[in-house]
């Protein structure tokens, strides 16, 4: 297939399956220790987990309801849960920034891992990716329905991966380096436990394999681009004065672009 098509398929993909991100992304926007939310705010039950946020029982009523505590009918309420998405009555983030960022991730990995068959299992992954980022942001945790199975899914798909030929990783390596960044993650745990949660711990199992796909420099070049990332983030927040240095961030989101870095960086030059 021509390297252009191929961007632009991904492209379509991501597009696609970013567009079902907003429902998901508000259900496990939950703070720690709350469960997943199993109602709109304006206090209808929810189904499905997949689709954009927002409620017909709502929309019906006239109601666009936003934030935690929800709002009256005909009334915008700004807060947590976000804006109305695109414009209609909803809750929850936006559809269209999700898409997006979907997107062009997915047409960021086809143009460096090109036709290669680990390139199915990267566009399969980054909807994950762009989810958990989303959750992490709004409410700082990292749900273990998301981060387990993606560890597991990646090895599991790049060991279906490694039987199939033109492949450019070892699948042992994306094993042993799940292993040593879940590892490396839970000794910073260990050491300091408010400025590392568990949720990043089990989340670098997932971001491990798929950097050891393409060996131990990008092990070591998309852990490395996570740190300097939520570094140069927290820096921002202070020099801002919106925080001081004893303020915890969500790190799930600098650990995912920095894995998404170290795999552009690997894949292209594999």
């Amino acid at each position: 297939m021509n390297t252009g098509l191929l961007i632009i398929a991904a492209a379509l993909w991501g597009a696609a399956s970013g567009s079902f991100l907003p429902r998901a992304a508000y259900r496990f926007s939950a703070p720690a220790g709350e469960p997943w939310r199993d109602s709109c705010p304006g206090g209808h039950a929810l189904k499905g987990w997949l689709g954009r946020a927002s409620c017909p029982h709502c929309e019906e009523a006239g109601e666009v309801a936003g934030g935690e505590a929800g709002g009256e009918a005909g009334e915008v309420a700004e807060g947590e849960a976000g804006e109305p998405a695109d414009g209609e009555p909803g809750y929850g983030p936006r559809t269209a920034p999700l898409a997006i960022a979907t997107a062009l991730v997915c047409a960021a990995l086809a143009a460096a891992t090109g036709t290669r068959p680990e390139l199915g299992v990267w566009l399969l992954l980054a909807p994950v990716g762009v989810l958990l980022t989303a959750v992490d942001f709004r409410v700082r945790r990292l749900p273990d329905p998301l981060t387990l199975p993606f560890a597991g899914a990646a090895l599991a798909l790049l060991g279906l991966t490694a039987l199939l030929p033109e492949h450019a990783g070892e699948w042992t390596t994306a094993l042993l380096g799940s292993l040593a960044l879940g590892g490396g993650y839970f000794v910073l745990f260990l050491i300091n436990p408010a400025g590392m949660g568990f949720g990043d711990v089990k989340l670098a199992l997932g971001t491990g394999a798929v950097l050891g796909w393409y060996g131990w420099p990008t092990v070591m070049l998309g852990t490395f681009a996570g740190f300097l990332l939520g570094a140069l983030y927290g820096g921002a927040l202070v020099v801002a004065r919106r925080a001081d240095r004893k303020t915890a961030i969500a790190f799930g989101p600098f650990l995912i672009t920095g894995a998404l870095l170290g795999l552009l960086v690997g894949a292209y030059t594999a």
